[in-house]
């Protein structure tokens, strides 16, 4: 399928809250116990999941479908309490949801983490803190994300290749970051906002951050879970 026809199916997204919450308590269920997930992975229709060199290699021998992949995983691992991880997991990454978004167009990399995944649905971050024995974990649905960010608009006309150049991502992943999508705030002022808050507790920006908040809830619409880590 062509780049543009999968962009224009990419329209009227249906939500299903069941589906994302069953991925979400799955996934800290996985992370709560002594299994480890590097900082970006896939998980297939049957939740096996996998890194994404393993995938790769799977992918060039013909023993794993893009079309088997359900969702994209972030994971990060905190040794000390990381309040924006925390609160607002998908700011964490600037590159996290052109590389799901560019996957699902079935393009892939050399450099960054994009591989073909065209069965993908979901982008799920999750946040391991010891230090405070909490798991917490956001599931999204990546079309509808994909709208509200205006991705499809900001990859059309960028991309040439099904192997996409480090400058084109680069293109993107700017496009993307500069845009005022929460209240008025860009990608990165948001993020340095919210950090300046929980930094030095400053109550003279608290309004920004309840907006932003705002924002933030409107255009991911996060499942999200929080869980206590085992002892």
């Amino acid at each position: 399928m062509k780049i543009d026809e999968l962009l224009k199916r990419l329209d009227n997204v249906k939500i299903d809250e069941d589906e994302r919450r069953e991925i979400a308590e799955f996934l800290a269920q996985t992370v709560d116990g002594k299994e480890s997930l590097f900082p970006h992975n896939l998980m297939t229709k049957d939740k096996t999941i996998y890194d994404f060199t393993s995938y790769e290699k799977l992918l060039k021998s013909n023993k794993i479908s893009p079309d088997d992949v359900f969702v994209y995983i972030y994971y990060n691992y905190f040794t000390e309490y990381h309040p924006l991880a925390y609160f607002y997991p998908f700011l964490i990454d600037k590159h996290l949801l052109a590389d799901a978004y560019l996957s699902k167009l079935g393009l892939e990399s050399d450099l960054y983490h994009i591989a073909p995944a065209t069965g993908l649905k979901y982008i799920a971050v999750i946040g391991k803190f010891p230090d405070i024995s909490r798991v917490v974990v956001e599931v999204v649905d990546i079309d509808n994300v994909a709208t509200n960010t205006y991705l499809p608009t900001l990859i059309h006309g960028v991309v040439r290749n099904k192997r996409i150049d480090d400058d084109e991502i680069i293109e993107i992943v700017s496009r993307f970051s500069s845009q005022k999508l929460f209240a008025g705030y860009d990608f990165i002022t948001a993020r340095d906002i919210i950090n300046r808050y929980y930094g030095n507790h400053g109550k003279s920006i608290a309004k920004e951050v309840e907006v932003i908040k705002d924002a933030y809830n409107h255009i991911f619409k996060p499942l999200r879970i929080e869980y206590h880590l085992k002892d």
